[in-house]
């Protein structure tokens, strides 16, 4: 590419301009980097070798995306999360497709085959923006935030199936069943490597790095890790970022999972930039031109269907705002059906004109995700209203002093309600969940308020810095460790008190200021050891 130096600089320009301006208004930088591209395209004569390494260059922005997002979700983490990956998961993929392959076939006269293709690349979201959007909005591992990783994840899993289905469909010389047993046995190759190998390895080797005492060696490490992993996945057929995803999981089963995070974040912000410059170098504004009315209907049609699809089939499951708000975080067109799209075209599959109709349609989709995510409570209240009661009385709720703060509402946190109420103590308890806060105030609990213990905000306006003690009694380790980082961030004495199931979870607050971390399974032993010792005497 001619001019490589004069490009770069001037990209940057007009993201920096462009997102300056939108943050303004509170638009997110993801819509600035696809205009970018979008101008940069115009302004610039990029050739087709040009277009292929800045796509693949992009790619590792998804990769690192992915391998951040393992190391938030343990094997541990992942047995907990499986009915949110293969039931809701699957069930949004195969429904999804389903429906759209019948509407793409009798509909709009696509042969079989394609309609497939096209019909199960729609089933698919926006991994990178989704999460991207979550995690800025520190809505992760909220209930809908979990079921839309969860979802994500199975999504990207069914990418693998996806491609085998246009390798069967346009392969001459392979049979159905050589292609499954070979993607079988590269699945199973890939999962002894990664979660075998690196079990055993992984901490050894940053062991070994860290004595080097040097931050940047570690950091290459961290680089070596994520992208042999990533190449390993693509070798046997898979997708980079499934490959980076499991090399995360890895490495969340170290104690060096939150300092790598850490390290990652600058890095995979910068890329996910590229990515989503690359995604607005797609838009073609003669094709939104000659055929803008198709695509704003495609995109209208599709987003709202898929949206009905996924609310319909959680419904059952779960209450209907958390549903909607699932379906709402989900609705859009992802990154992978892009690719399937490219794929499909080359080996013709599609044809020219449906393939640019669906990119445009595909990118719309992306550009008004971080729109609807970020007014996605107020979406919701319009289909189903959160009771502004429970509102009123947290904001109204303050004043408090000398009083036990207890985050958290489950079969501990009613324990703990209980006790204090009987031995005369003032108490406030922090639940965001509304089913269980509804629950407790029909049966008469008047100390109960909706609010995120998660939120710094939210721990300052009960007065935390005037509280008697904080008493942490969760089980999810995230929302644990957030809360606790919160609680420390106050840089005040404060006397709390965490509850942990055992000492891979203690070990998570280590580094915290945490007065009192109570062990349940070492309180459990003392407990029958005294009980053996009292029978003894």
């Amino acid at each position: 590419m001619e001019h490589i130096l004069l490009i770069l600089i001037a990209t940057i320009a007009i993201s920096t301009i462009i997102n300056v301006f939108l943050k303004k208004f509170d638009i997110p930088t993801v819509i600035g980097y696809i205009f970018t591209g979008l101008i940069t395209m115009q302004i610039f004569d990029f050739g087709l070798n040009s277009k292929e390494t800045l796509s693949h260059l992009a790619e590792f922005g998804i990769v690192f995306l992915m391998f951040t997002i393992g190391l938030e979700f343990s094997i541990g983490h992942m047995k907990s999360m499986k009915k949110e990956v293969f039931v809701y998961g699957a069930l949004q993929v195969i429904l999804s497709g389903f429906i759209f392959t019948t509407i793409a076939s009798f509909g709009f006269n696509l042969d079989i085959k394609s309609a497939i293709v096209v019909g199960f690349a729609l089933a698919l979201s926006s991994t990178a923006i989704v999460l991207k959007v979550l995690n800025e909005k520190n809505e992760i591992h909220t209930g809908y935030g979990r079921i839309a990783v969860g979802i994500l994840i199975f999504q990207d899993l069914a990418v693998i199936p996806i491609l085998l289905m246009i390798s069967i469909f346009t392969s001459d010389n392979s049979s159905v069943s050589e292609l499954l047993i070979n993607t079988l046995v590269s699945a199973i190759v890939v999962f002894i490597i990664l979660f075998a190998v690196g079990k055993f390895f992984i901490e050894r080797f940053f062991n070994w790095v860290i004595s080097s005492n040097s931050e940047e060696i570690f950091l290459g490490s961290v680089f070596l890790t994520v992208i042999a992993s990533s190449v390993l996945a693509e070798l046997f057929g898979f997708s980079y970022s499934l490959g980076a995803f499991i090399a995360g999981m890895t490495i969340a089963e170290t104690k060096y999972r939150y300092r790598i995070e850490a390290d990652l974040v600058p890095f995979r912000d910068i890329l996910l930039g590229v990515f989503f410059v690359t995604i607005g170098m797609q838009i073609e504004p003669s094709i939104a031109i000659e055929h803008g009315t198709v695509i704003l209907a495609l995109l209208v049609a599709i987003m709202l269907l898929k949206a009905l699809i996924i609310f319909i089939s959680l419904r059952f499951f779960m209450q209907s705002r958390t549903a909607i708000k699932s379906s709402l975080s989900l609705m859009q067109v992802g990154e992978f059906a892009l690719a399937i799209f490219a794929l499909a075209f080359s080996n013709q599959l599609i044809s020219s004109d449906i393939n640019q109709i669906m990119i445009m349609t595909v990118v719309l989709s992306m550009v008004l995700t971080p729109f609807i995510l970020n007014n996605i409570k107020s979406i919701a209240n319009i289909m189903f209203k959160e009771p502004t009661k429970l509102r009123e009385r947290a904001l109204k709720s303050t004043g408090y002093e000398n009083h036990v703060i207890i985050c958290g509402y489950g079969a501990i946190g009613k324990k703990l309600a209980k006790k204090l109420k009987e031995k005369n103590l003032l108490y406030v308890i922090l639940e965001h969940d509304i089913k269980l806060v509804d629950s407790a105030i029909q049966n008469g609990e008047e100390s109960i308020f909706l609010a995120n213990a998660g939120q710094k905000g939210v721990l300052d306006h009960f007065c935390i810095r005037k509280s008697l003690a904080v008493i942490v009694a969760i089980s999810n380790e995230h929302q644990m460790r957030l809360i606790c980082e919160n609680i420390d961030s106050f840089d005040a004495d404060i006397n709390t008190i965490v509850k942990v199931k055992n000492i891979s979870e203690a070990d998570v607050l280590k580094d915290l200021k945490i007065k009192n971390i109570v062990n349940s399974r070492d309180i459990i032993s003392d407990i029958l050891v005294d009980k053996v010792l009292e029978y003894k005497s």
